[in-house]
């Protein structure tokens, strides 16, 4: 059975912590009053089902200042509107735990971010096809690339590119929670993504000037997050981590050059030394042994114990979660649910030194032309004729979640 081992430093049976997204009410100066304190409170701890307005679908329509004066984002809230992280070596069992765990605690799951959120478009054509056509610099990289040649000179662009959309999934989960008031749990986080990059770099294969720019890039656009509530370690020791590399037998994972004792090492070090002691000034924090796997509804009995208001206002602890009244909740809800594209212009770099991170106007024109020309790239989900849309005279102009960006090469 999986053992919770308590942080000192994030104080987990705390009671002393900012108000967190519990069910609020309006005081007479129109601040938000605290009515209760906030428990997140499992399936088996839940004697009355929650009734919640019908989720706004924020993916398809705006969250106007209209809709705000009658859809008020307060209203949706309870205590299981929250943002949990779980977080873990490969091969710990993190998919498996975060799906259980939302489920019970009736969250929405995100998965872990992948590459195919890059290279499978809307109709299902999948772009790594069209390799044969482009220049090596603007060819695609994963997951099984980066296993079989750390060292490619697509390697830092890969990820960069894992931390756009890290990002985006984020402020998907932030839309998601204010808009439906339904937590999510997700699997890896963009907060964690800076320890994959620095144990990149530790290892030789990407360079300084590459991590000085993703570095750069993180203090421009993390900021306009809202950090999580609660953080749940999967712990796992680097030789379990192997065996568990070679039971599950995926090929490239198996074959890897990177996944040495030396590498894995890093990454828990900086998991544990620098990721976690970080979070747990913002977040409650559950670490356990997850060597033999656990039991889910024991972490859950762990986490229906952690206290997640507080009034100490020189805690860190939930600040993000604060506000002022209920027009402050609805203008969040609004920016995260709306102004996406706002955030994507973050994300222009400008003076880029990093050689690997560079791609020639040759190469860049060759990469365009093959990808704007692709199945169902033409124009937007919904306006291909080509791919069998129909309808498009009469067809409105698209959510501004619906407009796609190129991203890096």
């Amino acid at each position: 059975m999986a053992s919770a081992l308590r942080c000192g430093v994030s104080k987990l049976l705390a009671r002393n912590s900012i108000s967190g997204l519990c069910k609020p009410s309006l005081g007479a100066s129109g601040y938000i009053a605290k009515i209760q304190v906030a428990f997140i409170s499992g399936k088996a701890m839940r004697v009355v089902e929650r009734k919640r307005p019908p989720p706004f679908p924020y993916e398809t329509k705006r969250y106007s200042r209209w809709n705000q004066l009658f859809d008020k984002t307060v209203h949706r809230m309870d205590d299981n509107s929250k943002i949990v992280i779980v977080e873990g070596p490969i091969a710990s069992g993190k998919t498996e735990f975060a799906e259980a765990l939302a489920k019970d605690l009736d969250m929405h799951y995100m998965p872990a971010v992948t590459m195919d959120m890059h290279y499978i478009n809307s109709y299902g054509f999948d772009m790594r096809q069209l390799d044969d056509k482009l220049p090596e610099s603007c060819r695609s990289y994963d997951v099984k690339n980066f296993c079989k040649d750390p060292h490619h000179m697509n390697c830092a662009n890969y990820q960069l590119q894992m931390y756009y959309y890290r990002f985006f999934q984020y402020v998907d989960a932030l839309a998601h929670l204010f808009s439906t008031g339904e937590g999510v749990v997700l699997e890896r986080c963009v907060y964690s993504d800076a320890i994959f990059m620095e144990s990149m770099c530790n290892a030789g294969y990407v360079s300084k000037l590459a991590q000085r720019t993703y570095q750069d890039l993180t203090q421009l656009t993390l900021r306009e997050l809202r950090l999580p509530h609660l953080v749940i370690y999967l712990d796992v020791p680097v030789p379990v981590v192997k065996e568990k590399i070679q039971k599950r037998g995926i090929p490239y994972e198996v074959e890897s050059k990177v996944f040495t004792e030396q590498y894995l090492t890093d990454i828990e070090n900086l998991y544990k030394q620098q990721y976690l002691k970080q979070m747990s000034e913002h977040a409650h924090i559950l670490i356990y042994d997850w060597s033999e796997g656990g039991d889910p509804e024991v972490v859950i009995e762990d986490i229906e114990r952690l206290n997640f208001d507080a009034d100490d206002r020189d805690d860190l602890k939930f600040r993000d979660w604060q506000f002022w009244d209920a027009n402050d909740w609805s203008d969040t809800r609004r920016i995260y649910a709306d102004e996406v594209l706002s955030f994507k212009v973050l994300f222009n770099l400008g003076e880029v030194n990093a050689p690997e991170l560079i791609v020639s106007g040759a190469d860049h024109l060759a990469y365009q032309k093959v990808w704007e020309n692709a199945p169902g790239n033409k124009y937007m989900k919904g306006f291909n004729k080509d791919m069998g849309d129909t309808g498009l005279l009469w067809k409105g102009r698209p959510t501004i979640r619906e407009y796609r960006m190129p991203f890096f090469s």
